[in-house]
């Protein structure tokens, strides 16, 4: 059975200032760390502009709050 999964992608420029813009992979590790520890299974990944979360769908919601903890949406 395939699990469905979800990207979202976070533009580096809309990142609160209690994140370090100039270290992006930091940052991915920060949010990945985040989401792991509220037991969402989420790869994180620095890209040119943005970075990219791929989760399970399923934990869609779950992430959602963590991002909002986070002040990232």
């Amino acid at each position: 059975m395939t699990m469905a999964t979800t990207t979202i992608r976070i533009d580096f420029a809309t990142l609160p200032d209690h994140l370090d813009r100039s270290r992006p992979s930091v940052v991915a590790k920060v949010i990945e760390a985040a989401l792991r520890e509220g037991g969402i299974k989420a790869n994180c990944s620095d890209l040119f502009s943005h970075i990219k979360i791929d989760l399970p769908t399923a934990q869609l919601a779950a992430a959602s709050v963590v991002l909002v903890d986070l002040q990232l949406i």
